[in-house]
């Protein structure tokens, strides 16, 4: 099946905001077996727009346009897709009443413009909208079926993959049922996650199950596709090669679906009975901030110390004793972690100091990463150098720490290693 998107809006044309809306459909899809062959974005433009249905209904099986549905001027993604389709623009009276109630129970009173959001093709196929007031709707123009979709991110979400997604399924002639697992990883890049998963989709050789990859710094989003008649099958075709990716990519693997970093962190500490301190410099108190705000935290981080200067320590933790001037290394960095430790009484603690590079901020701008793990019954310290700029290396810091915290919770070495050889 050949599926184009159009992304609609003179402010996603000029670049006025990012169209985050385009890459999550073209993900999604893509999740589920469903590649997208073109992408298109056109402004508030009455002839630009026409141009644009016409095209894709003569390329493309299926079209889903994004935006355009609201009750402004400018807004003209329904009147449009009427006069593409060659039929008449008519009042929806199942929909204004949706919208209605939609304000009536929020205690408003629904503004006349909105009327113009049930204005629909007489042809068209309602998608509910249950978060929103713009309809969103289905309709055949020229060979393509044509998805409707508002442009407002958590309403478009919801329509996708209740609504749409299922009736491009249906429309592919593919398996009834698709199911995407995913492993996610900190410290493999995608080629070399790619190397060693080589002929894994080999595995099950109907070709019903596809691997990808999709790299979102600092972390690897390693993907299976499988497809089948029914979850049973889909079950039964997915065992050997999820065990499979488990053996080969090892203790780089740091959770799995819907599971992040920071809750599995959270988790194990919690399991443990445990508590946590953290001392961070120049990440701006972003590794409490991961996992700080979830359900339960509260009961297990004892406090975040963030500084900038590293003399600050000696204050905030009484390090008199430690001496922090010159160059970190791995006695000093242990010693902040247990004074951390031992000044909040937390069972654990996390020290991640960073000395940055000096110079320019730009793609060979690094710094060094010097972070310890203390307990009252032992200390991991590890030491890396992150280069790509001072973002990249405060995503990569906040990151490294967190893993290695799970690794040492989890008894893995806070060292990266692969024990899987290909052969």
């Amino acid at each position: 099946m050949r599926i184009e998107i159009i992304c609609t809006g003179d402010e996603v044309l000029t670049g006025k905001i990012v169209n985050t809306n385009f890459s999550y459909m073209s993900q999604k899809l893509e999740d589920v077996g469903l590649s997208v062959h073109w992408g298109t974005t056109v402004g508030d433009d009455r002839e630009s727009l026409l141009a644009a249905f016409q095209l894709a209904s003569q390329r493309a099986d299926a079209v889903i346009v994004n935006g355009g549905l609201g009750p402004t001027v400018d807004d003209l993604s329904q009147e449009i897709a009427a006069q593409a389709a060659g039929v008449e623009l008519v009042l929806n009276e199942e929909w204004l009443t949706t919208m209605e109630a939609f304000f009536t129970k929020r205690s408003r009173v629904m503004p006349p413009n909105n009327r113009k959001q049930a204005m629909l093709p007489s042809t068209a196929e309602i998608i509910d909208n249950p978060i929103g007031t713009a309809c969103g709707f289905a309709l055949d123009i020229g060979r393509a079926r044509f998805f409707f979709t508002p442009g407002v991110p958590r309403e478009l979400r919801r329509m996708l993959e209740e609504q749409v997604i299922p009736r491009l399924l249906a429309r592919s002639g593919a398996p009834t049922t698709i199911f995407l697992k995913r492993f996610h990883s900190y410290g493999i890049g995608e080629s070399h996650a790619d190397a060693l998963l080589a002929g894994i989709e080999a595995l099950v050789p109907d070709g019903s199950v596809k691997l990808g990859f999709r790299a979102h710094y600092p972390q690897l989003e390693t993907k299976l596709v499988v497809r089948g008649a029914d979850m049973e099958e889909v079950r039964h075709k997915l065992e050997p090669v999820q065990a499979e990716v488990r053996q080969r990519l090892g203790n780089f693997i740091l959770g799995e679906d819907d599971q992040t970093l920071e809750g599995v962190v959270l988790a194990e500490l919690t399991r443990e009975g445990a508590t946590l301190a953290l001392v961070e410099t120049f990440t701006s108190g972003q590794i409490a901030a991961r996992f700080g705000h979830l359900p339960g935290a509260e009961h297990v981080l004892r406090a975040g110390i963030t500084v900038r200067d590293r003399t600050a320590l000696h204050k905030t933790l009484d390090l008199s004793q430690i001496q922090l001037a010159g160059d970190l290394s791995e006695e000093t960095t242990a010693a902040v972690a247990q004074a951390a430790r031992l000044h909040t009484g937390a069972t654990h603690a996390l020290a991640v100091l960073i000395e940055l590079d000096d110079g320019p901020d730009r793609i060979d701008f690094g710094g060094t990463i010097w972070l310890a793990i203390a307990t009252a019954e032992d200390t991991a310290v590890r030491r890396s150098r992150i280069l790509g700029g001072r973002e990249w290396v405060r995503l990569g810091a906040v990151e490294l720490g967190l893993d290695c915290l799970r690794r040492f919770l989890q008894h893995l070495p806070v060292v990266e290693r692969i024990d899987f050889e290909k052969t």
